[in-house]
């Protein structure tokens, strides 16, 4: 089996899940901040659906200098959950198709990531897509089920039941 067709398996199960989490996002209080060093509720969220881009950067690219990030591809403040989820939608979707065309090959080639010119990290793709995509997603999900309980928002299941949702 191909690396891509066991890690879009994933990408799948891991997406859903973060989706149903996203929904739960409540619209007034994406200003909400359980502290004064954290991301807004608003930000987390837009951070969280922004990260499947990625993919296509890891994949189109050799390197990448975050510090020449244009601004519009940056995450955005939500004006509301629906477009939050929209968002998150589009991303997925491209993020999916961007995969899906991956040879092994293509995955196994080292990227880059820089700050400035410095380097951050380089790692094959594959490396790429599970850490610094997948589980980089994995952990601000897990966050954001903090907020979420901090605001007595219902959490849905993530690998298995919650006190919610038996």
């Amino acid at each position: 089996m191909a690396f891509k067709d066991a890690w879009l398996l994933e990408f799948d199960h891991e997406m859903g899940t973060t989706r149903r989490i996203l929904a739960r996002v409540p619209d007034g209080d994406l200003a909400w901040k359980p502290h004064d060093k954290s991301f807004s509720l608003g930000q987390l969220s837009a951070h969280i659906a922004n990260i499947p881009r990625w993919v296509a950067i890891a994949c189109d690219l050799d390197a990448f200098d975050a510090a020449q990030t244009a601004d519009d591809a940056r995450a955005r403040m939500p004006e509301s959950t629906a477009g939050l989820l929209k968002t998150f939608d589009q991303n997925v979707r491209e993020a999916r198709a961007k995969i899906d065309v991956q040879t092994d090959a293509a995955l196994s080639a080292t990227w880059t990531l820089k700050q400035g010119g410095h380097e951050v990290f380089t790692l094959p793709r594959k490396a790429v897509l599970r850490s610094f995509i997948m589980n980089h997603l994995i952990h601000h999900r897990g966050q954001l089920s903090v907020y979420l309980r901090l605001l007595n928002v219902p959490l849905p299941s993530i690998y298995g039941p919650t006190a919610d949702e038996g």
